[in-house]
């Protein structure tokens, strides 16, 4: 009976040590990178950021990159999509597969004649809430202005919920030299169209605070 009655113990204190853990959050990131016109020329600065998350996100994070052109709600402008392996040997492999893809996307990328970041966005939020991850992210790497080509439809809300959309490297137009509030109007619409589909907004343009990026 006493050796049943610390058997009881035992299991129970087990238990309460397991109900203590902490369940890892998982994250789940899509980057969307801008390759209208001169924005091409950024892509370096893409590269950086990639090598960033590449660093930082682990087993059970996935990590997508997809480039904005003129009709980008497809799969087929995905560069590169992964759900990190548990095992810490296959992540390394599925992040060097991973970086491969990225860097022949930007020493091969051409100007897009248009600029559909609606399509983009709504692309990124269906993916990253098919991966169920805790804590969901869409960075935009583009100047914010978007280009559609005509008959093309994007007046309307995108579903955004619990998923927090940082814009990055938000480069100033030509034109935005001679009146600084269109680049202001840009920032404050796509802040607006964020918090209307029931995301978060944030603006990182010093790429030197990366460490900022994902809440850290």
């Amino acid at each position: 009976m006493k050796q049943l009655r610390n058997l009881i113990v035992v299991v129970l204190a087990l238990g309460l040590a397991a109900c203590g853990e902490k369940v890892p959050k998982t994250k789940g990131v899509y980057m969307l990178i801008d390759t209208s016109g001169t924005y091409t020329m950024e892509l370096d600065k893409a590269r950086k950021i990639a090598n960033y998350l590449l660093g930082n996100l682990n087993s059970g994070d996935s990590l997508a990159m997809a480039k904005i052109d003129s009709a980008s709600f497809s799969e087929k402008d995905i560069i590169a999509k992964v759900t990190f392996d548990s095992r810490p040997s296959t992540t390394t492999s599925q992040k060097h597969m991973f970086k491969r893809k990225l860097d022949e996307f930007v020493s091969t990328a051409k100007p897009s004649a248009h600029t559909d970041i609606t399509g983009a966005v709504l692309q990124a939020s269906e993916y990253l809430n098919e991966t169920n991850a805790k804590e969901k992210y869409i960075l935009i790497f583009s100047d914010l202005e978007e280009d559609l080509a005509k008959g093309y439809i994007r007046d309307f809300t995108i579903p955004l919920v619990s998923i927090k959309v940082v814009a990055l490297n938000v480069t100033k137009l030509r034109s935005d030299n001679v009146d600084p509030r269109d680049y202001l109007n840009r920032l404050d619409a796509w802040e607006k169209r964020v918090y209307a589909g029931g995301g978060e907004w944030k603006v990182l343009n010093d790429l030197d605070h990366l460490n900022k990026l994902l809440g850290s």
